[in-house]
């Protein structure tokens, strides 16, 4: 067995340092709303296990609706509202080193300020997608996550659309839902710039939903219909298609978070709101349907439309 407390471990020739369970399964939530204003707080989870959620660091300011992207070593947030409206709209992108609890560093600006968006990506490129402005887009643009600097147009959604959840493999970037209880689903291959394809349908459409995935599999759960829904749906990446029941959310939640570890073959579900704002978070094993399981809480209730982003998820190959 290798020695985790900062020695050499003759079995595998690697040095551990003495944070060694950092070095995979780290979910990270940052943004929020506590019903009156935003929050700044970022706070991070051990995927690979359960429990409550611990401070991480803050945000340049308090925001939320942001979308986020990450590396297995940097996690990347965008856009966002600082007041919950379109006055407070912003472009800044900003990012933390996620091995490494502290503040966000800068890191440049999106094409045009955008909220209510959402991010995925592969270990090398951050993808940013649909959005309202002064009305709903359908631009996607993107970042290479190692370096600084602003966006660069990616390409068009099918439609106008914001509200809307995305996830990724290491090669294609899924996007589901949106607005009006949309249940399309469309993909981009994430190498390439190019406008999104069909991919087919979601079990339900649904808004303010989150996704997670494995290398093979995307999750979609929660959302609101018009009303908050509990639908966990799936879809194998690789091919196109619609989604099949995974198995249901234990309570109906719209404006949550989602990350995921491929380590532990774990999506987790974070935040929201079921009538009141919530700070559950639980899990589901993705390459298995089913419904999902308490993992623990956030530092607090006031995670409503929070972003999620992990060392671990599926698109870093």
């Amino acid at each position: 067995m290798p020695n985790y407390n900062g020695v050499w471990s003759l079995s595998t020739q690697y040095q551990y340092v003495a944070d060694w369970p950092r070095y995979t399964g780290i979910g990270i939530f940052a943004g929020g709303f506590t019903g009156s204003a935003a929050v700044n707080r970022i706070q991070e989870i051990n995927i690979n296990s359960t429990g409550n959620a611990v401070d991480f660091g803050d945000l340049s300011a308090a925001k939320l609706e942001m979308a986020s992207a990450s590396s297995s070593t940097r996690g990347v947030f965008s856009g966002g509202t600082t007041d919950g409206g379109s006055d407070g709209v912003v472009n800044v992108i900003e990012f933390i080193t996620i091995r490494s609890k502290g503040n966000v560093t800068d890191f440049g600006n999106l094409t045009t300020a955008t909220r209510n968006f959402s991010g995925m990506g592969s270990s090398t490129r951050g993808i940013f997608a649909g959005g309202y402005t002064n009305a709903y887009i359908n631009v996607i643009e993107y970042i290479t996550i190692a370096s600084v600097g602003n966006a660069t147009d990616f390409g068009n959604l099918l439609g106008a659309t914001g509200r809307l959840s995305t996830t990724s493999s290491p090669t294609r970037g899924l996007i589901g839902g949106g607005h009006s209880a949309s249940n399309v689903i469309q993909y981009v291959t994430i190498a390439t710039t190019g406008n999104a394809t069909d991919f087919g349908d979601l079990s339900v459409g649904r808004d303010d939903l989150a996704a997670c995935s494995s290398k093979t599999r995307a999750v979609f759960g929660g959302g609101g219909t018009g009303s908050n829904s509990n639908v966990i749906d799936y879809v194998t990446i690789a091919s196109t298609g619609n989604a099949s029941d995974f198995g249901d959310l234990t309570t109906a939640t719209e404006y949550l978070g989602a990350c995921s570890g491929t380590s532990s073959d774990r999506g987790i579900f974070a935040g929201g709101h079921t009538g009141s704002y919530v700070d559950v978070i639980e899990f589901i094993t993705i390459s298995n349907t089913g419904n999902a399981t308490d993992f623990g809480n956030l530092v607090a209730a006031d995670a409503l439309s929070i972003a999620g982003c992990s060392d671990s998820h599926g698109g870093i190959a």
